[in-house]
């Protein structure tokens, strides 16, 4: 397995500027090596889950669609969930992530 070493380096900045003294880099560093090991994980346990549902069409978290200019149509209920790594705390600790379909959201009007 090949890792993109400049994306995990910058992440290490970031996360280092972001604590603001809060943490070491080598804190920082090790935290982006473990959220880089854990998207692999997170991908598969993603589309173990959606085959498991049987959802064929697209999908994304809440907070996913909004990255990409889409909002969730009020009082939609989640296709799936998955049990995702949290590897940016550096604890390895899971989180419940509930995903919505390409069917479920709209364009987020703009003015």
């Amino acid at each position: 397995m090949k890792y993109d070493l400049r994306k995990i380096m910058l992440r290490a900045w970031k996360n280092y500027r972001k604590a603001n003294g809060g943490m070491t880099f080598a804190e920082a560093l090790h935290r982006a090596w473990l959220s880089a090991k854990a998207a692999i994980v997170n991908e598969q346990r993603i589309e173990v889950a959606k085959a498991a549902a049987g959802v064929q069409e697209e999908t994304n978290t809440y907070s996913g669609w909004k990255n990409l200019g889409y909002e969730v149509i009020h009082g939609s209920k989640s296709l799936f969930g998955a049990a995702l790594i949290w590897g940016s705390r550096g604890d390895g600790k899971t989180y419940q992530a509930r995903f919505f379909g390409r069917s479920q959201v709209e364009e987020i009007a703009t003015a």
